[in-house]
């Protein structure tokens, strides 16, 4: 006849962790808010060509205009739009809505002959 081993594992019984008073009052967020929070909180990165081009255009954005447009552009995101065009008083960005990014950067003057392509979306700011 065959031979049958029989090999016998012991089972370990897992032990509860207690349930904390702050795992208790905080309640859990719908999906739609964490959504909501996720998209809102995504910062706008700036590619290295547009980093290059505001740098050689001599190009300064503060971080209260950087907040502005990173707010916009996310607005924008939300209504659908994919690529836009941002105007600000001292440049114009062509900025990836969909992925966060900066794609480029002109000063004011050059923008103002340009003709602007493959965008969805402009977003003027004073």
């Amino acid at each position: 006849m065959d031979n049958i081993s029989i090999n016998r594992i012991s089972l370990k019984t897992s032990i509860r962790q207690p349930i904390t008073p702050r795992q208790v009052a905080s309640p859990k967020k719908s999906f739609l808010q964490q959504l909501q929070e996720a998209s809102t909180k995504s910062e706008l990165k700036v590619s290295k060509h547009a980093n290059q081009r505001l740098q050689e255009r001599n190009i300064n954005i503060s971080e209260a205009e950087w907040q502005i447009v990173s707010e916009k552009v996310s607005e924008a995101r939300s209504k659908g739009v994919n690529d836009s065009l941002v105007l600000m008083d001292q440049a114009a960005l062509i900025v990836s809505a969909k992925n966060s990014t900066v794609i480029t950067a002109m000063d004011r003057i050059e923008a103002r002959d340009q003709l602007f392509t493959n965008i969805d979306g402009t977003i003027v700011l004073n």
